[in-house]
């Protein structure tokens, strides 16, 4: 694992900025969640030449909030720009020193904790809808640089496939197996071996 900036807290959860919420947009019931959209992001799965994934460390939550490099749209952004900026943004590593081998062919979307709610995004958002790309770093990964202007993670390791949605804060891990299963047909070396007794 490697390690970043230290922790911070203040005005952030779970990697995305807190707003005061409005009283009148703030999702209270079940049918108030449910009639709010999703907001539009995108996600990166980036794999090194062993088919590991990058994942990182949340700076601002709890100690064990791992996640891809992931966020929002902006206005008038395409998908392929905004995850391209979000890489860079959150990892450092720029869009040369990587290439997009797939995207996947439908959204991902997953819906935060009902007290999460009123805590993102002002509660006009009921999860995240995510266009997803699998990356792969061309060259050394010293072009990875997590303290940012304005850091996302306080650590970063590389994952089998096969433990990354384990590490995932628990109300993303059906999206994150989504991701898994769309990509895996790009990816082999990052699953383990079927037996231990192979040759060496």
């Amino acid at each position: 694992m490697r390690p970043g900036p230290p922790n911070r807290t203040a005005g952030i959860l779970y990697g995305e900025p807190r707003e005061s919420p409005d009283p009148a947009g703030v999702a209270v019931t079940a049918n108030d969640i449910l009639s709010l959209p999703y907001r539009p992001c995108v996600g990166i799965m980036l794999v090194n030449g062993s088919d590991l994934v990058f994942t990182g460390r949340r700076i601002d939550g709890p100690s064990d909030a791992w996640q891809m490099p992931q966020g929002g749209i902006d206005t008038g952004e395409t998908r392929r720009d905004a995850a391209f900026r979000e890489l860079r943004e959150e990892t450092g590593i720029p869009a040369t020193a990587v290439r997009i081998i797939a995207e996947a062919p439908d959204l991902v979307s997953y819906d935060l904790p009902p007290e999460m709610i009123p805590q993102l995004w002002g509660g006009r958002f009921r999860g995240q809808s995510q266009s997803w790309f699998l990356m792969r770093l061309l060259g050394d990964e010293s072009v990875i640089d997590i303290a940012t202007g304005n850091p996302e993670f306080n650590a970063w390791t590389w994952l089998r496939l096969d433990e990354l949605v384990e590490r995932i804060v628990p109300f993303k891990r059906q999206a994150y197996a989504t991701v898994v299963q769309t990509f895996l047909p790009h990816l082999s070396r990052g699953m383990p071996a079927e037996t231990d007794t192979q040759a060496k």
